[in-house]
């Protein structure tokens, strides 16, 4: 019975979050109903990582929760969903988005909010990721969606478009097995880097200016990417995985999650490799991370424009967009991840001028909805 309600309660926010342009505009009531969901959803996920940090926060962020500062913050954080609860109800004729809101924000205040207090000890163990999950969708999420809101190229295409549901459930997976991924891609390199005794350009390299030793990390793991992302097009077998992240019908900044668990480790593993191989500083190392991880999801945005100028230098959304095309020109094209000189140099570049692709996805559309189906299907028969 309980289950039922849940899956009814499920299609019914589903359906409003997906509700047609006209039942979407200012002063509908809601964007003041999502942005209640969402603080509400954040703001619960925030007090069960106080309640269980052992289990659902990654070591680096444990010392911030004990401080007044983020206490303090969650308590205004279930405060405005609250009120933008009340907000959506009054202006809203359907009430779930901010009945759900406010479910949620009871929830996370029965739980203790942000009085919570830690079941268990510290251990360091094993653990999941669930703040760092939230803090991925809050971070690109604020950053991405204005921006493709109002530099859109497709406007029609709304924030819970078509696949939503499963492209932010890969960036649940992915952050929940931030561990795991973390363990797995990184193995090889530091096995490595102990077995070559590079002592003397190892220090020469680190002792290079920040920015230059950016560049040349940028350069290196894409020269690398660049024939893994090839060896992926071009091996049956490694399309299967590839495949998944191709299948995707519309191109966001959510777009850039969907990839198999077993490509990252790949795709990751590979390319980490040069990076501390060559003892590139840890300065310069986070600094780049945080750079792909913003440009990743910029090259999959819904953003329109040309670039002409910078996309000589730097792939830009309309290059990647390239790669992603359903037309038959844009098959096995611009596999540079940083820089098109790469596919210049070893001819697969392709950027006509003011044009797009008509769409994206694979001929036929083989690949299916949801992520466990798309998890199985480079083992299934049926390809």
């Amino acid at each position: 019975m309980v289950r039922m309600l849940v899956g009814k309660l499920r299609k019914k926010v589903r359906a409003d979050l997906e509700a047609p342009r006209e039942m979407r505009r200012i002063g509908s009531g809601w964007l003041s109903g999502v942005a209640a969901l969402v603080t509400a959803v954040a703001g619960l996920c925030f007090v069960l990582c106080l309640r269980y940090p052992w289990l659902l926060t990654v070591p680096p962020l444990r010392p911030y929760y004990q401080t007044v500062t983020f206490r303090l913050g969650l308590h205004f954080l279930l405060a405005a969903a609250f009120t933008l609860s009340a907000l959506s109800l009054a202006l809203r004729r359907d009430k779930i988005l901010a009945s759900a809101a406010i479910g949620i924000t009871l929830l996370a205040t029965i739980l203790g909010g942000s009085r919570a207090q830690a079941q268990g000890e510290l251990t360091s163990g094993a653990f999941l990721g669930l703040d760092w999950f939230v803090l991925n969708v809050i971070f690109t999420g604020f950053l991405f969606v204005p921006l493709e809101r109002i530099f859109g190229r497709n406007k029609e295409q709304a924030v819970f478009r078509q696949e939503w549901r499963e492209d932010l459930f890969y960036y649940l997976i992915s952050s929940l097995l931030v561990q795991v991924l973390t363990f797995l891609s990184m193995t090889p390199a530091i096995a490595l880097a102990a077995h070559t005794h590079w002592t003397m350009l190892r220090g020469w390299v680190a002792s290079q200016p920040v920015i230059l030793q950016i560049v040349e990390i940028m350069f290196f793991t894409d020269l690398v990417q660049y024939w893994v992302h090839r060896t992926f097009h071009r091996v049956p077998f490694l399309w299967r995985f590839h495949a998944v992240h191709h299948s995707a019908r519309s191109l966001d900044w959510m777009a850039g999650a969907r990839m198999h668990f077993l490509e990252i480790i790949c795709l990751r593993g590979t390319t980490v490799v040069p990076m501390y191989l060559l003892g590139f500083s840890p300065l310069a190392l986070h600094a780049y991370i945080l750079l792909v991880y913003i440009h990743s999801s910029l090259i999959h945005a819904n953003i329109r424009g040309n670039f002409d100028l910078l996309g000589r230098f730097l792939a830009t959304p309309r290059f990647h967009h390239w790669h992603h095309g359903i037309d038959k020109e844009a098959i096995d094209v611009n596999f540079a991840i940083h820089f098109p000189l790469l596919d210049r140099l070893f001819g697969t570049y392709h950027l006509p001028p003011h044009e797009w692709p008509t769409g994206y996805g694979i001929e036929n559309h083989p690949v299916p909805v949801g992520y466990w189906k798309q998890f199985w299907y480079p083992f299934s028969k049926k390809r």
